[in-house]
């Protein structure tokens, strides 16, 4: 499992700065003018659009919060057990959950107001539609200003976390409080932890990283652990705890024999046999640091008994008790035994995430090593002295000629190259006339036409070359066609011969037509005609620039003059004041 980013998080902007931010956008993103004699259809759907943006941009930027925060069930239990440790599951997955019901409810919002939004009768009615719409959602967010203040400060704690891969190659280093935890980390690795002589120098989990036989390995100083039951821990000692819970690391144990730090070694081997279930099914180094100033001869009996009593020391090339940890001296300040602590921790490790895996390769269901789960089936003799029969594969005839032909299909064998008794016996070698070699033995002077309706299949199939008709505008081409079209057209061009040698088309001819009265008569009317036909456009145009709500023709309200006045124009001659029953004629 790869590390966790949670420095890629964005940023939680409080409930101001989030209204602020959305509503700015969804007037950046909207057009922003609309006038009340527009169509209402058009500003029912202005002020629809500016819902729905709102509502979508309050959706995403609520998504992406949710997305990008760390679920506590789909991580690592580390971090899940960190974030527990460090802001209260309960506390955090309520915020999550509270932003969630928040989004539900903004799209709930949008999506009633876009339905009322659309039985508007007026400007004024959508625009007040949209306020109540964006006020609502607004209160909504309103509402979470907690919720964002607590994930912006998590965001922001989250951010600062070391980057941990559980599943690497770790060491773990725990104790008393100023033990020299951090002064180790420091010798043995590129890290920079800051060390002080007072106790609870080191409030959170610090990461360094070194090489062990061109591996890397990350090494973790954690805070000081008193010895005292779990539930009265507080949070900078639940860190520690985390860490030697969930992480499969070598852990390193480290005392201080000077007792410098405030602590007895009696009190240390306490609180090392309280920590000991942690230590479970890992490897385990006690470094006993301070060397320099008070050396293990040094101490007194009593204590010498207690520590050999639980520990085995480090010797080269000796069988290790798997119960018993390895007892190392060292000092930080003179660097005597850092650098056997790190290879021992680092050995032991090694050795049990080899075994691991081999364990892990001989599982079944394993997908490491299946040699040793593989099994080839023989057929089993039927006795001691019946041999098993030669069985060899059966292939049939079928298969073998339909093979035998693709292969000299895609040969291509000539003709020329086989012998004609071998073409005449075996059918097989026959090759298929091709359109190219009908093409080859076509007459030049004729051609080669390609006729494509050869293999048509068809219910009859001398009907294949029959011409086809062609349809335009829901007619045959075929009967629009005249056989006699070329002898008309000879006449007709014989007749405007004679009518031009006639002198029809002259001038005088086309003068004598303009002064006849019945001719003036015709000009006259198609000039009556093109004006009137001017003036409808004229005012067709003018009524189109009127802009005004269009009202439906049915929710027109007719008067009784309009109705005598329509009839009029009709022709309709309409007595008003005889009362006169249409339903009796």
């Amino acid at each position: 499992m790869p590390c966790y980013n949670f420095k890629s998080i964005t940023v939680v902007p409080s409930s101001k700065d989030f209204i602020d931010i959305v509503l700015s956008k969804t007037q950046r993103k909207t057009p922003t003018v609309i006038h009340p004699q527009y169509a209402i259809g058009r500003i029912r759907h202005f002020y629809m659009r500016k819902v729905k943006t709102c509502q979508q941009f309050y959706h995403d930027k609520l998504q992406t919060i949710l997305t990008e925060f760390p679920k506590v069930e789909n991580i690592h239990p580390f971090y899940a057990d960190l974030i527990n440790v460090l802001y209260s599951k309960d506390h955090y997955k309520l915020a999550l959950s509270q932003l969630n019901t928040a989004k539900n409810l903004i799209d709930g919002i949008g999506r009633d107001q876009v339905k009322i939004l659309k039985y508007a009768e007026s400007l004024y009615q959508c625009k007040t539609l949209k306020r109540a719409a964006l006020g609502r959602m607004c209160t909504v967010i309103k509402r979470q200003a907690d919720n964002l203040k607590f994930l912006e400060d998590t965001r922001q704690h989250m951010s600062r976390l070391p980057s941990i891969d559980p599943d690497t190659r770790t060491l773990i280093l725990c104790g008393f409080p100023n033990v020299g935890k951090s002064s180790f980390i420091n010798k043995i690795t590129r890290a920079d932890v800051d060390v002080q002589p007072f106790p609870f120098t080191t409030k959170s989990l610090f990461v360094g990283h070194t090489d062990y036989k061109n591996l890397r390995w990350q090494v973790i100083d954690t805070p000081g652990v008193l010895n005292r039951p779990l539930d009265e821990h507080n949070t900078i000692e639940m860190l520690s705890i985390t860490a030697l819970a969930h992480l499969q690391a070598a852990v390193i144990y480290i005392m201080d024999l000077s007792e410098q730090c405030g602590y007895t070694i009696q009190q240390q081997l306490t609180l090392f046999q309280n920590l000991r279930p942690l230590f479970r099914n890992k490897p385990l180094v006690i470094a006993a640091n301070k060397v320099d100033i008070r050396p293990f001869e040094a101490l007194s009996e009593e204590d010498k008994q207690s520590i050999n009593n639980i520990v085995q020391w480090h010797v080269d090339g000796q069988v290790k008790d798997p119960d018993r940890p390895i007892f190392v001296e060292m000092s930080t300040v003179t660097e005597v035994g850092l650098v056997t602590v790190r290879s021992v921790a680092c050995d032991d490790l090694l050795a049990q995430r080899v075994q691991a895996k081999i364990r892990a390769a001989t599982l079944p269901g394993s997908n490491v090593d299946i040699s040793s789960r593989l099994y080839i089936a023989k057929p089993k003799p039927f006795g001691d002295k019946i041999d098993v029969p030669f069985r060899p594969p059966v292939i049939p005839d079928g298969v073998l000629d339909k093979q035998k032909k693709r292969i000299l299909k895609r040969l291509r064998i000539a003709d020329s190259l086989q012998p004609k008794s071998q073409l005449d016996d075996d059918d097989s070698f026959k090759r298929c006339r091709t359109m190219r070699d009908r093409e080859l033995e076509a007459d030049p002077d004729e051609g080669f036409i390609l006729n494509l309706r050869e293999h048509w299949r068809i219910k009859h199939p001398e009907e294949a070359n029959d011409v086809i008709p062609e349809i335009l505008n829901g007619h045959n081409l075929i009967d629009l066609f005249d056989d006699e079209i070329e002898e008309r057209l000879n006449a007709l061009e014989e007749q405007e011969t004679a009518l031009d040698e006639a002198g029809f088309y002259d001038e005088s001819e086309l003068l004598k037509r303009e002064n006849d009265p019945e001719m003036k008569k015709i000009k006259l009317t198609a000039a009556k005609i093109r004006e009137a036909r001017a003036l409808r456009v004229l005012e067709s145009r003018a009524r189109k620039q009127v802009r005004r709500p269009q009202v439906p023709r049915s929710a027109r309200s007719v008067s009784v003059h309009k109705i005598h006045q329509e009839l009029g124009e009709l022709g309709l001659e309409v007595d008003m004041d005889e009362e006169v029953s249409y339903c009796d004629l």
